[in-house]
């Protein structure tokens, strides 16, 4: 199977890597996880600085490759990371990564079920674009609700293609992701807040009001944004009807 099949494109600027390793803040305490090292090039920069790196290759043939020219400091894995359990791994403290495209929504809230201080991770710029989106913007989605209540997330750098080899046909973008000590609101039943979501942005043009009745059998006319449709809804004004909505569903 081909690079480009298996959804890598690997990133071939040093600049960028330099940067990438530099917005980490990665010291000699840290260990960090990679996902989809490719050829090494962000790998090598990040053994330079931190006392043990984790790189997880789901490729045969990169990780024979890889193997003779890592530092010692670099673990290596040949597995797939969405079937590893990551709490099997060393303690990492940080992740920095050039992802996947095809993995990136999985592989980041399997990330933020793990405890790390920081990841820099760089993504398809329509995924970084629904990372960071706000209510009301055509990128809001229920990865942007999901991830808010998990993380912040900053918007570092717009990457073009030609930075990556294979070249992909969009650019990409360098996000940092601070898991949060605390969601930002509190939700009474977390699993139903998002399945609820998911639903939502399922029928992302349909106003609420529609959505109960259809998906849930719910015609309360006192509920919250009936007439809303959910992009135009706060992650935690989505919380709030959640809240209110969770005992009629039990």
């Amino acid at each position: 199977m081909t690079a480009k099949k298996m959804g890598q494109h690997f990133l071939i600027d040093d600049a960028v890597a330099e940067r990438e390793v530099a917005h980490a803040g990665i010291t000699e305490q840290d260990v960090v996880l990679e996902i989809g090292p490719g050829k090494g090039i962000l790998t090598r920069k990040l053994a330079r600085f931190a006392r043990q790196v984790v790189a997880i290759e789901l490729d045969k043939h990169l990780v024979t490759q890889l193997t003779p020219i890592l530092p010692a400091n670099v673990h290596l894995l040949h597995a797939d990371a969405l079937n590893v359990d990551f709490f099997s791994l060393p303690a990492f403290t940080k992740i920095v990564s050039n992802l996947p495209f095809h993995i990136s929504s999985p592989i980041t809230f399997k990330f933020l079920e793990c405890p790390f201080t920081t990841a820099v991770l760089i993504y398809q710029q329509e995924f970084a674009d629904r990372l960071v989106a706000q209510p009301g913007s055509k990128a809001y989605s229920r990865l942007s609700v999901g991830v808010y209540y998990k993380a912040y997330c900053e918007f570092l750098e717009h990457i073009p293609k030609t930075c990556f080899s294979p070249q992909p046909q969009v650019d990409s973008a360098m996000i940092k992701v601070t898991p949060r000590d605390t969601p930002p609101f509190s939700v009474t039943n977390e699993p139903f807040f998002f399945s609820l979501t998911k639903t939502l942005f399922t029928h992302r043009r349909k106003k609420i009001r529609t959505i109960l009745r259809n998906q849930y059998r719910i015609t309360d006319s006192t509920l919250p944004y009936l007439d809303n449709r959910v992009e135009e809804l706060s992650p935690e004004q989505i919380g709030e009807l959640s809240d209110v909505l969770s005992p009629h569903t039990l």
